[in-house]
């Protein structure tokens, strides 16, 4: 089981979808994952957001011209991702199984962004079949990009993956880091609790 299940129990769609769109309705700026990813690869390229939860990143990149597919094993997020956009693919799988090509789905994606703290939430020991799954998903030059907390501050289960041990799993995998950020606004990282990380295959 996965860190995500064992905190939610799987039924966590409606509440993470509602909390999103209070905070929207504040004035929070809810793109920069989108915006990141758009500074990357332009409109048009193919885009596998894994661990698409209620689809807020892949929805906006979808909107933005991005060719997109969605995978994620939460049911209860999947609901509400289908039913705000019933027009694009998504599919439920575990990102540690990940067969493209069970779901009907052409690898070749010019990116990958795992958003949301997919790592820390990954069911232990699986982050590096992970890494390597994503990584298969990839044309050659395409990007791997991931965005996680590293400290208790930043995530909602106690730490469990560092970015030494990421970046590992990301070499074995025979991807290379190209940058790394603090937020998915591009601020420079600085060893805090938070990093967004550019793989490039």
């Amino acid at each position: 089981m996965s860190r995500w299940e064992e905190l939610t129990g799987g039924t966590s769609g409606e509440g993470y979808a509602a909390r999103f769109a209070a905070l929207a309705e504040s004035g929070k700026d809810m793109h920069g994952e989108a915006r990141f990813c758009a500074t990357l690869v332009p409109p048009g390229a193919r885009v596998l957001d894994a661990g698409c939860g209620t689809g807020r990143v892949m929805i906006r990149l979808a909107e933005l011209g991005y060719d997109c597919v969605g995978v994620d094993l939460d049911a209860s997020m999947l609901a509400v991702a289908r039913r705000q956009a019933p027009e694009l693919p998504w599919f439920q799988a575990d990102l540690a199984s990940l067969d493209p090509a069970e779901l009907g789905v052409a690898v070749g994606f010019d990116l990958v962004v795992a958003a949301g703290n997919i790592f820390p939430l990954l069911a232990s020991g699986t982050e590096a079949t992970v890494v390597s799954r994503l990584a298969a998903t990839l044309r050659p030059g395409g990007f791997l990009v991931a965005g996680f907390g590293l400290d208790e501050a930043h995530l909602p289960v106690p730490p469990s993956i560092t970015l030494a041990e990421y970046d590992a799993y990301c070499a074995t995998a025979g991807l290379t880091l190209v940058d790394r950020f603090a937020t998915w606004d591009a601020h420079p990282y600085d060893g805090g609790g938070y990093a967004v990380s550019v793989h490039r295959g």
